[in-house]
């Protein structure tokens, strides 16, 4: 969707030396200065390559992570003359502007309810609505984090996931708080909600003006389709996606476009055709260690069981996941292929990578860590994968909800379905 912009070497160099002077401790205030001297003019494309290549370069993604705000503040003027994306209605483009313009209105609504209830003229309900309202962003998060990155990423483009990832994190983070803050009426509340609207603000900025201009430059119309195809197992924020794009025609077009050459290089008899139409046809038995089932009951009983299953391969790439109605944690086909170390927030990789190290060299074959979420007692477990010959072949992570487990007592012999 477009050629890649041409980035100009010299001027990636002063801003990467405009970063280093924030990251040295200079103020914002010099560094506007010294940006409106040096450079007349910054593109997306610019912004993303310069923190692209920081982190490159060797920049903790947690020190561009804390500078990216600060970034935006900086370009802000510059990078709001780009104006925004626009895209057919239902695409994943038009989806995330349009959820964009409620969280926009929401994070204002949230922080009149709070102003209103701490001021004495109006309620904790009220309050707690608004708050409760704003919190189905994070299914835009979930949506960006789990459809859009693994697709940047293969790319090359890693820097939104690694960064904006740590970022919907706060936000997450101050939902808790504002949560908790909601006890008693009190100016904690009122500045929590300031705050989580004022982060959300700056993230749709952010969003607009870096993220999604370097996606639509970046990738192309079959991976925006495949995109829009997986987002259903995620979800939307507020909204239901109009039908006016169509996916399905897009990768049926593209699909066409393939097979059309290698239809007239190689014309498959008919007969030959049906035949192994019939033989694909016919489910066939998976040879197992313990016996023989279909491919379909396998994969049947898999998205049965009450736990969320993912297999990583011995290259850390996600090859499977359980899609169960019941996941705990988001997944959708976009992970499949991804390097497991993506598929978690920036301050879990390293626990990730000591994991798999681990595994590798057989000092530990389990791990195991539990949470409360959501007033629920998760377990979740990881389990080093061997072959016969004693091989590291990949890793199995396991999920469950245990809280009705938990409070099981005495015990139950009979059958009750009561």
């Amino acid at each position: 969707m477009g050629e890649y912009a041409t980035i100009d070497p010299e001027r990636q160099i002063k801003l990467k030396e405009i970063i280093g002077r924030l990251h040295e401790g200079g103020s914002v205030g010099e560094v506007k200065k010294e940006f409106a001297k040096l450079i007349k003019g910054v593109s997306a494309a610019e912004v993303a390559a310069m923190e692209q290549s920081l982190i490159d370069g060797g920049m903790p993604v947690e020190e561009v992570q804390r500078l990216c705000e600060v970034h935006v503040q900086v370009f802000e003027s510059s990078l709001a003359k780009g104006g925004r994306p626009s895209e057919m209605a239902g695409h994943p483009v038009h989806s995330l502007l349009e959820e964009n313009k409620l969280a926009w209105k929401k994070a204002g609504a949230l922080k009149a309810a709070a102003r209103a209830w701490v001021l004495g003229f109006g309620s904790a309900e009220a309050a707690k609505a608004a708050l409760e309202d704003l919190s189905a962003v994070i299914i835009h998060y979930t949506r960006k984090e789990n459809q859009l990155f693994p697709y940047l990423e293969r790319q090359g483009f890693t820097g939104p996931s690694r960064v904006m990832w740590g970022k919907h994190d706060e936000i997450r983070a101050l939902f808790k708080d504002a949560q908790e803050a909601l006890a008693g009426p009190s100016r904690g509340f009122l500045g929590l909600a300031r705050t989580l609207g004022g982060k959300i603000r700056k993230m749709i900025f952010m969003e607009e003006h870096i993220l999604i201009p370097e996606a639509v430059r970046r990738l192309s119309d079959r991976e925006w389709a495949e995109i829009r195809q997986g987002e259903e197992a995620i979800g939307f924020a507020w909204i239901a996606p109009a039908s006016l794009y169509d996916a399905g025609l897009v990768l049926a077009n593209s699909a066409a476009a393939v097979a059309e050459p290698l239809a007239t290089a190689k014309a498959v008899p008919v007969g030959e055709a049906s035949a192994a139409a019939q033989a694909r046809a016919i489910p066939g038995l998976l040879d197992l260690s313990t016996g023989k089932v279909q491919k379909e009951l396998l994969d049947i009983a898999l998205r049965t069981m009450p736990i969320d299953i993912s297999i990583v391969d011995e290259n850390d790439k996600v090859l499977y996941y359980s899609d169960s109605p019941h996941r705990l944690f988001p997944r959708s086909p976009a992970a499949i292929g991804r390097s497991v170390q993506n598929c978690h927030p920036q301050k879990s990789v390293d626990t990730v990578n000591k994991i798999l190290a681990s595994f590798r060299s057989k000092e530990k074959d389990k791990a195991r860590f539990w949470i409360e979420m959501g007033g629920r007692f998760i377990l979740i477990e990881y389990f080093a994968l061997y072959d016969a010959a004693g091989i590291y072949r990949g890793t199995l992570e396991v999920s469950q909800d245990l809280t009705e487990l938990r409070a099981l007592e005495g015990q139950r012999r009979l059958l009750d379905w009561g």
